[in-house]
């Protein structure tokens, strides 16, 4: 496996894992049941979003990929999202 490759490989695996690790947080902390944990939880995947973020923007600048306008947009789609979630849950709170 040349350099490249496994750079390629290395930044492909933990973005994947970030994405994954976004809705499974989601999901857990609504399964707890209390408002703080899923507050808490809900800024856990907000933050494996910024780490996906990085991860795409990182694979742009090393040019392992091109720029895909539509899935930038869906990030800050989704970060728009959880983010007036948590909003909402912290006005309920107050």
């Amino acid at each position: 496996r040349t350099r490249s490759e496994s750079e390629r490989y290395g930044l492909t695996n933990q973005m994947c894992r970030a994405a994954v690790s976004i809705p499974a947080n989601i999901a857990e902390g609504y399964g707890r049941q209390s408002r703080s944990d899923y507050l808490r939880y809900l800024r856990i995947a907000r933050g494996s979003l910024a780490e996906v973020d990085t991860h795409y923007e990182l694979a742009y600048t090393m040019a392992m990929i091109e720029r895909d306008d539509a899935l930038i947009e869906q990030i800050r789609e989704v970060d728009r999202v959880l983010q007036a979630l948590i909003r909402s849950l912290e006005r309920k709170n107050t």
